[in-house]
């Protein structure tokens, strides 16, 4: 078990980072939240979680461990593997999915891609006894889908690009995301984001 990797941040993607470790770079899957507090160059601290497979071994990494703890306990319910439990991380803070489970909001649920209504239901009644208690402000959920705009920029600015450039992708995509019914999906706005900057070099 690999609880942490520690070192510099040595490549940074929009779904993943390379963390320099005793010279061996450790590839590691993140959320684009995880992946905006990184910079270039700068020394890290990831809590990690492995999930092994028959043909593969991928490093999972989060800025905490009550993130890396909440996306094992996800994987606990039938049908979430890592990247779903992943992606219910990437749209919701751990103390807004267990508010989610203890109110029963199925809508807050459904707003992760790959959630149905069916999905939702399923997840509420097996996660029920499992995430535990929420213990932030209720705002907290509010605040995290509120700043898109911020989480966006700083993720861009941590892939390396200028802040020039990143103010012209966030506005690009803008549309976009006040189209968005609920919460705008942080990481679907980098990718488009991503393909803007592309098009424009």
């Amino acid at each position: 078990m690999i609880a942490f990797v520690s070192g510099t941040v040595a490549a940074l993607a929009p779904d993943a980072a390379v963390v320099e470790v005793g010279g061996v770079g450790m590839a590691v899957q993140c959320t684009p939240n995880t992946l905006s507090t990184l910079r270039m160059g700068q020394p890290a601290k990831l809590h990690t979680s492995l999930v092994v497979r028959e043909d593969s071994l991928t490093l999972y990494g989060f800025a905490d461990d009550d993130e890396r703890q909440t996306f094992e306990l996800l994987q606990t319910a039938s049908g979430v593997g890592p990247r779903l439990a992943q992606a219910m991380l990437a749209v919701h803070s751990p103390d807004a999915l267990r508010r989610a489970v203890a109110t029963a909001d199925e809508k807050a649920l459904t707003a992760v891609p790959g959630i149905g209504k069916k999905g939702a239901q399923k997840l509420l009644l097996e996660l029920k006894d499992r995430l535990g208690e929420p213990v932030g402000a209720p705002a907290v959920g509010t605040a995290v889908s509120a700043g898109w705009r911020d989480q966006l920029h700083a993720a861009l600015i941590g892939l390396g690009y200028a802040t020039r450039e990143a103010d012209e992708a966030v506005t690009a995509v803008a549309p976009q995301a006040e189209a968005a019914e609920g919460t705008p999906q942080v990481g679907q706005l980098l990718k488009a984001a991503l393909q803007t900057l592309n098009r424009a070099r």
